[in-house]
């Protein structure tokens, strides 16, 4: 039987790293500085260029009207750009722009090296127990989209 603190303080643990790199990172990007939402944004229209903003909408778990107002300013910055939908004239087709995508891969390279050298400083038994853990917390990722999806 798990103990009844053990969710809360795995999704603090999940929290905190997550904060902690975004912090250590955030000051050697370029601006403009990127919101957390805009940042979700763009990685899924890199992941899926041509997705409709309801679409997005749907896989943020977003107000339509909050991603439109995220693309509008992504827009302005110079990293998304809107295509009409062939199939439907009424809805727009998001891109990323070189820029975006520049950005996003300057960032995953960045985090990359910060969260290797934080791995470095761990005994070779930490190390294991985190890569061992890997499948468990994608599984749990994808119970919590799919729960998220079914409400």
């Amino acid at each position: 039987m798990e103990p009844e603190t053990f969710p809360e303080e795995l999704a603090d643990a999940l929290v905190g790293v997550q904060r902690l790199i975004r912090r250590r990172l955030r000051p050697q990007m370029p601006d403009p500085r990127l919101r957390g939402a805009e940042v979700e944004l763009l990685r899924l229209v890199v992941t899926r260029p041509g997705i409709r903003i309801s679409e997005a909408a749907k896989e943020l778990y977003l107000a339509g009207n909050s991603v439109s107002t995220l693309v509008n300013q992504l827009a302005r910055e110079g990293y998304l750009t809107r295509e009409t939908d062939p199939a439907d004239r009424r809805a727009a087709l998001l891109l990323p722009t070189p820029a975006a995508e520049a950005r996003l891969s300057e960032w995953r390279r960045r985090r990359a090296d910060l969260v290797s050298r934080q791995l470095a400083r761990l005994d070779e038994a930490d190390r294991e127990a985190l890569r061992a853990a890997l499948p468990a917390l994608r599984e749990l990722a994808v119970n919590l989209h799919e729960e998220a999806e079914d409400s």
